[in-house]
């Protein structure tokens, strides 16, 4: 319509491009800032370059499993700090590594003590075969070689030594290979079951939440 001095007027203000909303495009993304919660790109979306991705958050208690990276570079490094003086401090470990502990000091001095009853019966044995003493002879030499390793390992991982803690899994992985040949030579002889049933719970109690966090936090002090 015209107005009196002839000019054109509008019933209603024009709207411009950028008042309307867009509709999102295919491929689109919101802003950084805006992200709603649970939002998730399109397939095949790939942000423009110095755009910051949307970080990937980790479920709660659960962690990634890593290779140790404090392995010992020479064998100082992996004798126990102070030697046999500092066995009995657990001082600063949670109750699950405390538990563990004791039971892989315990088991591996019982397992030193145990391999000497096996050398006896191997002499015993040897007499009705010496072939079948010979398999004793090199099984018990074995578990006297992780019940050495055994106490070792677990005063480095009293120490906070991912890389013990890790040595000490194989180990216990090899007391069920040793239960199984075992039970095969002989009635008692060389038969360690219940050994690898006390390794595998001291195995658990090491990978528990409340020890992997231990475990961290002694790496973060490093």
């Amino acid at each position: 319509m015209l107005n009196p001095t002839g000019s054109a007027i509008y019933s209603e203000a024009m709207s411009t491009p950028n008042d309307a909303p867009q509709p999102q495009q295919p491929g689109s993304q919101p802003p950084a800032g805006n992200v709603p919660a649970g939002y998730e790109p399109p397939p095949g979306y790939e942000p423009p370059q110095g755009y910051p991705a949307q970080p990937r958050y980790q479920q709660p208690g659960s962690f990634p499993f890593q290779m140790p990276a404090d392995g010992p570079r020479n064998v100082g490094d992996a004798l126990p700090k102070g030697g046999l003086t500092g066995m009995f401090s657990v001082r600063g470990l949670p109750v699950e590594l405390k538990v563990s502990y004791w039971v892989w000091l315990i088991g591996g001095m019982l397992g030193v003590l145990g391999t000497f009853f096996g050398l006896l019966a191997t002499l015993a044995v040897f007499t009705v075969s010496p072939v079948l003493a010979g398999v004793i002879l090199v099984l018990v030499l074995i578990a006297l070689a992780l019940a050495v390793a055994q106490i070792v390992l677990s005063m480095k991982m009293k120490e906070g030594k991912q890389w013990a803690r890790l040595a000490l899994t194989i180990v216990a992985g090899l007391s069920l290979l040793l239960a199984f040949l075992g039970s095969g030579v002989g009635e008692g002889i060389g038969n360690n079951w219940l050994g690898f049933l006390i390794n595998a719970a001291a195995t658990v109690l090491m990978w528990l939440p409340n020890s992997q966090a231990w475990f961290t936090a002694v790496k973060g002090r490093r």
